[in-house]
C-alpha cells in the first residue's frame, strides 16, 4: 500500500485556500464599511435568495430598478448604464476582494460565497436592532408637560383675573416664567435623550 504524496501544487492550493479563509473573517468595521454603500447592499439583497452563478447584467438591472423605484422593463438605458459601470468598476471587485462573492469580470458572472450570508444577516438586522436600541426613557415626559401646562393655565388665569397673590406681578413676568419653565423642561428632555443614545 503506497503512501499518497502531496505535490508542491497541492501545498500551494492548500496555502491559498487557508489564506482565503483567513481573509474571509471580516471584522465589524469591515462589514460596516462594506454595507455602508447602498449599491453593495442591493447586490447582497439580490443575491440573498439566489444560489449558483448569476449574470452581472441581471444584478445591475435590478439594482438600477430599485434605485429608481421602477421595474427592470421601465428602466432607461442611461439608468442601467450608470449602475452597471459602478458595479463593474468598483463595487463587485470590492466584494470579490473581500471574499464575499466570486466575480468573474471577463465573463460577467457573479456567485455568492459563504461569507455573503454573514453580511446578509447583518443586512436584515437594522429594523430589529432599531426596535431594540431605541429604548425610550423611563421618565414620563407627557405627564411632566401636562403638569407644566396645567400650572401655566392656572398662573395665566390668576394673573388675568387679578387675584391677590398675582395682582402685583406683571403679565409679562408671568409669561417669561412660563416660557422659562418650558425651555428648561425641553432642554432636560433633550439631554436625557442624548444620554440614552450614548448608552445604547
Amino acid at each position: 500500500m503506497s503512501a499518497q504524496v502531496s505535490s508542491p501544487d497541492d501545498a500551494l492550493i492548500d496555502q491559498h485556500s487557508n489564506a482565503n479563509e483567513e481573509r474571509a473573517e471580516l471584522g465589524k468595521d469591515e462589514i460596516y464599511h462594506l454595507l455602508q454603500n447602498e449599491r453593495r447592499r442591493n447586490v447582497l439583497k439580490y443575491l440573498r435568495d439566489r444560489d449558483g452563478p448569476v449574470q452581472m447584467r441581471d444584478i445591475a438591472e435590478q439594482v438600477a430598478a430599485w434605485e429608481h423605484d421602477t421595474t427592470v422593463q421601465a428602466l432607461m438605458s442611461d439608468q442601467r448604464q450608470r449602475v452597471y459601470i459602478a458595479l463593474y468598476q468598483a463595487h463587485l471587485p470590492k466584494l470579490d476582494e473581500e471574499g464575499i462573492i466570486d466575480y468573474n469580470q471577463s465573463r460577467g458572472i457573479v456567485e455568492k460565497k459563504p461569507q455573503a450570508e454573514r453580511l446578509i444577516s447583518y443586512l436584515e438586522q437594522p429594523e430589529d436592532s432599531e426596535t431594540d436600541d431605541d429604548v425610550e426613557s423611563d421618565r414620563p415626559w407627557g405627564t411632566y408637560y401636562l403638569g407644566v401646562s396645567g400650572m401655566s393655565a392656572l398662573a395665566i388665569g390668576a394673573s388675568g383675573l387679578g387675584l391677590p397673590a398675582f395682582e402685583a406681578i406683571p403679565h409679562l413676568f408671568v409669561a417669561l416664567v412660563i416660557m422659562s419653565v418650558y425651555t428648561a423642561l425641553t432642554f432636560w428632555q433633550v439631554l436625557d435623550d442624548f444620554e440614552m443614545a450614548e448608552d445604547n
